[in-house]
């Protein structure tokens, strides 16, 4: 089980990795990693590294998280669209920095434990869905930002369509074979601006809900 000291120790080490913003590191420092991965992996919780979560799943290496959260330029007053709850720690932090996240995940036994852990930790504005991440949330559109765990050769068109102007969606480009980068997408009137923020290794973004059978 981790302690603050932990927790601290992480902070100052993304610090020093060049992560700059304050209310990120704070949030990230309010969040026990350790709760978000299988018991077996607990005591590597705050190793600079990703962990698997099941189902062929993993949970980023922090610098990976702290990157994303603050490549989306977050004040507090955003409706947030997630694609890929894994366990829930990513949504866990996003949801002391917006006024709502919305999450999706195709594979329903990590949805469920993700969910119990939102209940334990207390988190109330996270709202959730086994779906199809590549539709995004229709009915809840437009977002302000959209963060993808999951990475595409192209960001989807249905993502890039619900994102309000003057949005910014942050997810990881390319194939499993060749180098990805973690892209930032603005919106703007006459269409998109994008910038490579650092290269990254994700699992692939998948159509459909998964089948158990997948696991």
């Amino acid at each position: 089980m981790s302690t603050p000291a932990h927790r601290a120790r992480q902070v100052l080490a993304l610090r020093s990795a060049g992560i700059t913003d304050t209310s990120a590191l704070s949030a990230i420092e309010n969040v026990p990693r350790e709760l978000f991965v299988p018991d077996a992996f607990r005591d590597r919780a705050y190793e600079d590294t990703a962990l698997p979560i099941g189902y062929g799943q993993t949970l980023s290496q922090p610098l990976v998280v702290a990157t994303m959260i603050q490549g989306l330029g977050l004040v507090g007053r955003e409706k947030l669209l997630e694609v890929g709850t894994g366990s829930g720690y990513h949504a866990a932090i996003l949801s002391n920095l917006c006024r709502r996240v919305y999450t999706i995940e195709r594979h329903r036994p990590l949805l469920a434990d993700a969910e119990a852990r939102f209940d334990a930790l207390g988190v109330n504005n996270v709202v959730t869905r086994a779906g199809d991440g590549m539709n995004g949330w229709p009915e809840q559109a437009p977002f302000d930002r959209i963060s993808v765990t999951a990475a595409s050769d192209t960001p989807p068109q249905h993502l890039l369509d619900q994102l309000k102007i003057g949005g910014i969606m942050i997810m990881p480009v390319g194939g499993q074979s060749r180098l990805q980068q973690l892209v930032r997408f603005t919106r703007k009137e006459e269409g998109f601006e994008s910038e490579v923020l650092m290269d990254v290794r994700f699992v692939p973004l998948l159509p459909g809900v998964a089948e158990a059978a997948d696991a």
